[in-house]
């Protein structure tokens, strides 16, 4: 019996031997076929547009395609499920914003993922504020007369965002809540469907994410109002923001980062983020973000959860003062 144990010891050592080879030789030649980061939002967002800079740029540096593939719904929760339960091969990446990181969190009885156990980290990409915007039509001009005009209405002003929970609905939470208003969220599955809702006169105002609002205030389809960076945006250097306006702290802003499942080796991981680095560095990335509003970034892999974990507490405190109930 003893012989026996000992024989199937012996194997399997010499399988793990075996092994270990194997495994270093698959991280050598990683990547060896196509890619995909997952987008948990849906096209046309800026989520959906920054993945593709990057998918594009990654592919190039890689030598192998990168697909987007959007995954929307529930307020990213449904993308990450995805990503979660994908292999940890360093084959598919995700680039999750920090509404989802943050506040789903406090948002969700239950969630399918655990951020910190189920993901690692690759760098942090880029960070953005939003713009108040109305449509041309809107007899409100500035904040103060959007401020009027809902008091005039009490809870006949609608306002445009994606799910429950996302930075957009939070920032009209926290405008209602600052201006002792009554206005109404209209849920879209994302912030620029409810950006073009506006456009379309479903809505009042949105507090929109910069990327998909630019070409629309560029062409006088939409008018800003403010901005809820802590400075004027390079984007809208006119538009004040609303601390200038006599909201103080108003401050709303999302990030978004690159990760990848729990378990891909060491080495990807940091072939990635050296790759990044470079990706996140080059003037054309700088420049095709910028235009979309969003300032670039780049980070160790660790920076990511100790930002997140730092913001988490914030997040949790805000959504505990605007009594946004768990689902």
């Amino acid at each position: 019996m003893q012989r026996k144990l000992s024989f199937i010891a012996l194997r399997s050592s010499l399988i793990a031997l075996l092994f270990i080879p194997l495994v270093a030789i698959a991280q050598q030649n990683y990547p060896n076929h196509a890619m995909k980061i997952i987008a948990p939002f849906p096209p046309g967002g800026t989520s959906d547009l920054l993945s593709r800079i990057i998918a594009q740029k990654l592919g190039d540096a890689l030598g192998q395609s990168v697909i987007v593939e959007n995954k929307p719904g529930a307020n990213g929760t449904i993308g990450l499920d995805a990503a979660a339960k994908s292999p940890a091969d360093g084959y598919t990446l995700l680039l999750s914003t920090s509404s989802i990181i943050l506040n789903n969190q406090f948002l969700y009885k239950k969630l399918s993922y655990d951020w910190y156990k189920d993901f690692s980290p690759i760098t942090m990409v880029g960070i953005a504020g939003q713009v108040l915007v109305v449509n041309p039509n809107s007899p409100a001009k500035t904040v103060s007369e959007l401020v009027a005009l809902a008091k005039a209405k009490p809870g006949e002003i609608n306002y445009g965002a994606g799910a429950k929970g996302n930075t957009a609905h939070l920032a009209g939470e926290k405008f209602a809540s600052a201006a002792n208003i009554d206005i109404t969220h209209i849920p879209y599955k994302g912030n620029g469907q409810a950006t073009a809702a506006l456009v379309a006169g479903e809505v009042q105002l949105v507090f929109s994410d910069m990327a998909p609002a630019l070409p629309f205030i560029n062409t006088k389809k939409l008018t800003p109002l403010a901005v809820t960076t802590a400075q004027r945006s390079t984007s809208l250097p006119d538009v004040p923001t609303m601390v200038e306006l006599g909201y103080p702290n108003f401050e709303s802003v999302v990030w978004w980062t690159l990760v990848t499942q729990k378990g891909v080796p060491e080495p990807i991981i940091q072939k990635l983020n050296t790759t990044l680095e470079k990706i996140m560095s080059s003037s054309d990335v700088k420049d095709s973000f910028l235009r979309l509003g969003v300032t670039p970034l780049f980070s160790a892999p660790s920076r990511v959860n100790e930002i997140a974990r730092k913001d988490s507490i914030a997040a949790g405190e805000q959504i505990k003062k605007l009594n946004i109930p768990k689902e």
